[in-house]
Parts: C-alpha cells; structure tokens; sequence
C-alpha cells in the first residue's frame, strides 16, 4: 500500500491539506499528518484545528514512505522553510528519488532545501519572486520528475489527483472523479 506524509505547521491552508488527505485516503493510499509544533493540534489559518498522527521528531525514518506532501498557507509555509528538521526531511526524501509535493506557498520550502535549481514549478502567484532559481511556469499543476507543485486552494482536487495518479494509477483517478462528481461538475461549467 502508498503511503505519504504530510507536514503541517501552523496556519497551513485547511482546504489544500485536507483535500488531499480525504481524496488520497479515498483511494487506500495511507496519508500520516505530522506536526512541526511539538504538539499533535495544529491550527490552520481559518481557525480549523487538526489532530496529527504523528510529530516531526518521531520520524526516525522514511522507510515507507512513497513522498512527502506540504500544503500552503503563507504562515505555515514560512514555518516549513524555517525548520531545519524539514529541511533535512525534504533532502532524505529527495535524495531518495520519492516524490515531493508542494501546493500554494509551499514550494518556498522545497526551495529553502536547495532541490527546485533549475527545476520547472509554479506556487500560488507572488511566491514566484521567492523561487528564482528554478523555471517558473503559471500552469495549474507542474510536474517535474519526483517534485510535483501547484498553485493554490481551488486547484487542491487536481493536486490530490495527480498525486493519485502517480501513486495509484489513471483508472483510480477515474474512480474518483466518479465518486466526488468532479466529470458532472465539469461538464455543468463547459470545461
């Protein structure tokens, strides 16, 4: 079974984590939350508060894991960056080959871990200025070999099925869409 793990700090963007959270799990694919903070509650920056599973300094390993996942929120993003027990998480992971998933803000952390030089991303508009080594593209979604970015709140369903596809095939993704509505969703506003 895929497993990932999702770093949340606080003031994350509540739809982006648990978008991907409920899709993912949807899917059988096991998503551990952890916390930065020290403390298992994290709250996002609507005031929605979430129980971890797990602590940063609880991860001995990443034995297990298929790739990492951080949400946006400014805040909460600039806490990530700032964290150097992230940091070294994102190199493990990178220097792995696993996948690395960023939406809104947070590929500003993947930055700060020195692996987005010369790599194609995109990240909610204005966070650009803060990713200047790689190559900036305003697409919805970027993937890049094993790092996966996007651009904010309304793209989160997408996000979470790239991330499904990746990890669990195209004809899960089918099944999802089919659950959620999102083919009757699209075919009501003409996309």
């Amino acid at each position: 079974m895929k497993k990932m793990l999702m770093l949340l700090a606080e003031g994350f963007e509540e739809v982006e984590a648990v978008t991907v959270i409920d899709y993912l799990r949807r899917m059988n694919i096991i998503v551990d939350t952890c916390s930065i903070n020290g403390e298992r509650k994290v709250i996002g920056g609507h005031r929605i508060t979430i129980e971890t599973d797990k602590d940063i300094d609880k991860i001995n390993s990443i034995k297990g894991y298929d790739g990492l996942i951080i949400p946006g929120g400014r805040e909460a993003a600039i806490h990530l960056r700032d964290d150097g027990r992230v940091i070294e998480l994102i190199k493990a992971f990178h220097d792995e080959g696993k996948i690395l998933a960023a939406i809104c803000a947070g590929p500003i952390v993947l930055n700060r871990a020195g692996i987005l030089n010369g790599r194609k991303v995109t990240s909610y508009p204005g966070f650009d200025n803060d990713l200047k080594n790689s190559e900036y593209k305003d697409d919805i979604i970027v993937e890049d070999g094993n790092i996966i970015t996007a651009r904010g709140p309304a793209v989160a369903v997408y996000f979470a099925l790239k991330l499904i596809e990746i990890l669990a095939g195209e004809e899960r993704v089918g099944e999802l869409r089919n659950d959620i509505l999102l083919d009757k969703v699209e075919e009501a506003i003409g996309k």
